[in-house]
């Protein structure tokens, strides 16, 4: 068969997501395997969302709610913003996406933070877009470098806040003084998927500087805090202008009614978020006290995962792990040949971590000696 394919899409190198632990243990014929590697809520979703899904599966033979009306509703007084200015998406990627395929063109150049989310370059390509990689500095985004490196054709800059895989956050004196600097024409999406976890009071949130008259977009998902990752449902808060073009472009019926369902209801459910929040902040204290004990380096995160550094091959620690029943991410894609990167489990998970990670360091040393 031959294709006209343009070249751009051509560049594009698929998103490799984590393969599931039952695929995994198949392969490897472990069991009572624990996943530490996508940044996954170890709660499992808000009950009360679970209750909301169960009572509406007996209407899936209707189409969803095209507007996303009720949940939108929802979104705009949980955030005291209007409804005018919410977009829903399939997950936080469809905003992207959407973004990308409704505001810019080829020829454009859009800027992001290397490494970061993967899907950014994924999304611009897409569309025909230079990508300009601009290098984190001390793995935090760099925003002067960033601005250093914004040309005539610069549309759109990408910031992810916390930055994953890093989790490092930007400032709000810093964020305040690169919206001044760079100009007003220029998009910027502010990726905000890990903000709920934040400890930092001093950390910026994107949302708080919505402004008709400057093109600033974040991105806010379901994923991570509240549980909902597998009923893919996200939403970008911009001005009105925006909100109107990518409503032109929205497929009808993005996102499917059990997700706007459970998003409602977890919305609602502040008991189940304030219990997340905490166990994943005492999660953090129990495995920096746990790695400090072994005399590990790791990168303290204002998000629900982090990046250890394990001074030798990460896919070699990974594999060791992975044997033990623990699925940790190997960070050689992302240009950290010696880095993993873990989320906060169970505390019975993390404990667990600590002892295959162990292990895997004695195992590996012995064959190095």
């Amino acid at each position: 068969m031959k294709l006209s394919v343009p070249d751009y899409i051509l560049s594009i190198k698929p998103y490799t997501p984590g393969k599931p632990l039952e695929e995994l243990e198949r392969e490897y014929g472990i069991s009572d395997s624990i996943k530490l590697a996508s940044n996954e809520n170890p709660l499992g979703p808000s009950p009360m969302a679970v209750k909301a899904i169960k009572n509406a599966i007996g209407k899936l033979n209707r189409y969803p709610d095209g507007s996303g009306h009720d949940l939108i509703q929802k979104i705009s007084k949980h955030l005291g913003l209007s409804p005018q200015n919410i977009v829903l998406g399939n997950g936080s990627d469809e905003i992207i996406s959407m973004l990308a395929c409704g505001l810019l063109q080829p020829g454009d150049e859009a800027i992001l933070p290397h490494p970061s989310f993967l899907m950014y370059e994924i999304m611009i390509r897409s569309a025909g877009v230079t990508p300009v990689f601009v290098p984190l500095k001390s793995l935090s985004i760099d925003l002067e470098g960033i601005k250093e490196r914004i040309t005539p054709r610069t549309r759109m800059v990408f910031l992810c806040n916390p930055n994953n895989p890093t989790g490092t956050i930007i400032l709000k004196k810093d964020f305040e003084n690169f919206l001044k600097k760079i100009p007003p024409e220029v998009i910027v999406v502010v990726d905000e998927a890990y903000i709920e976890f934040v400890r930092d009071q001093n950390c910026a949130k994107s949302i708080e500087y919505l402004d008709n008259d400057r093109p600033l977009v974040t991105l806010r998902t379901f994923s991570k805090v509240y549980g909902l990752a597998g009923l893919r449902i996200g939403y970008g808060v911009m001005p009105d202008e925006i909100a109107n073009l990518l409503n032109r472009i929205r497929l009808p019926f993005n996102t499917n009614s059990l997700a706007q369902t459970g998003a409602c209801a977890a919305l609602e459910d502040d008991v189940f978020l304030a219990e997340v929040i905490t166990l994943i902040h005492q999660g953090l204290d129990f495995l920096y006290d746990s790695l400090d004990r072994l005399g590990v380096k790791y990168f303290p995160t204002q998000t629900n995962f982090f990046l250890i550094d394990v001074c030798k091959d990460a896919d070699e620690i990974y594999e060791s792990m992975l044997r033990q029943g623990v699925i940790v991410r190997s960070m050689r894609s992302y240009g950290y040949p010696n880095y993993i990167r873990i989320n906060v489990g169970l505390h019975e998970e993390n404990v667990k971590f600590i002892k295959a990670f162990e292990k895997s360091l004695t195992r590996t040393n012995r064959k190095s000696d």
